[in-house]
């Protein structure tokens, strides 16, 4: 095998070469939510649209996640997409052990009874219509029936395993 001209050794597969590529992929940051006995959610940069006819949209959930109990029941999710100026809400969503929904969270129920922030760019209600195993994840595949884009800001990314902002 022949290096290409400008690229570095190619590594054999594996979750290391996976989570270092993706390091330097910048994604939105959404929260994920769910109601069951109680509210969970969960921070994701894996969220995509998949369809416009019927609006659906996806996102992957590790099923080791305190939240995947509840999203493995759910009829109904919530998506939000964070703004720039929710970086400690989306390190709390994404804390193992945290209380996501204690205050300073800001919160409602909305459609569906799905736990709702507040101020965030934009939030969906979605009714999910498949779960499909994918390793130690499962992604949920999602039709969107209620929710609002007109919240103020400018989005949250992630990149390099920390949260940052667009620049001008």
């Amino acid at each position: 095998m022949t290096a290409t001209p400008g690229l570095g050794s190619p590594r054999l597969a594996a979750p290391e070469l996976l989570r270092s590529v993706f390091r330097r992929h910048a994604a939105g940051v959404a929260v994920i939510t769910a109601y069951g006995s109680r509210p969970v959610g969960f921070t994701a940069t894996s969220l995509t649209s998949v369809a416009a006819e019927p609006p659906l949209v996806s996102f992957g959930v590790g099923t080791g996640s305190s939240s995947w109990p509840v999203l493995a029941e759910a009829e109904h999710i919530g998506v939000h997409i964070l703004g720039e100026h929710q970086e400690e809400l989306a390190a709390t969503f994404a804390r193992s052990g945290a209380d996501r929904f204690a205050p300073p969270t800001s919160w409602r129920r909305g459609p569906e009874g799905v736990p709702l922030l507040d101020g965030v760019l934009a939030w969906l209600v979605c009714r999910v219509v498949a779960r499909v195993p994918a390793g130690d994840h499962r992604v949920v595949l999602a039709e969107v029936v209620a929710g609002d884009p007109a919240g103020a800001g400018r989005p949250l990314l992630y990149h390099q395993g920390r949260f940052n902002a667009l620049r001008d």
